[in-house]
């Protein structure tokens, strides 16, 4: 199993990021795909997610409305798509192939692969 995160980097308050996780060695649609992150000093905390079954997408309280993931099956790959970007929002963030249940988003223990994160800076 691989999961590679890109799309990180600096950007200002209010601008835009799309994160990209390409999937591999492993049956991408049997699945689901969740974003994580962590700041310094905090704890992991899940984003969002996106299930394998119907495609359904849930969030944070913190990013609703701001975010949105999304993926293409045949690409095997998973996006979240950052708007409206906060200082708050900085952090790695990870991609993690798992189990994806309605208000269970911050649940890490769903998740048993893990890319190695892509770094998030929104500047003030």
């Amino acid at each position: 199993v691989q999961l590679v995160e890109s799309g990180g980097g600096l950007v200002q308050a209010g601008g835009s990021l799309r994160l990209s996780c390409a999937a591999s060695g492993f049956t991408f649609d049997d699945y689901a795909i969740g974003w994580f992150r962590q700041a310094p000093g905090k704890e992991r905390e899940g984003v969002s997610c996106i299930s394998s079954s119907d495609g359904s997408t849930y969030y944070a309280d913190s990013v609703k409305g701001r975010f949105t993931i999304s993926k293409d099956n045949a690409k095997k790959m998973v996006y979240l798509q950052m708007n409206s970007l906060k200082p708050e929002d900085t952090a790695v963030y990870y991609c993690a192939a798992g189990v994806c249940l309605k208000d269970y988003v911050n649940r890490a223990d769903f998740f048993g692969s893990w890319g190695q994160g892509t770094q998030v800076t929104v500047s003030s």
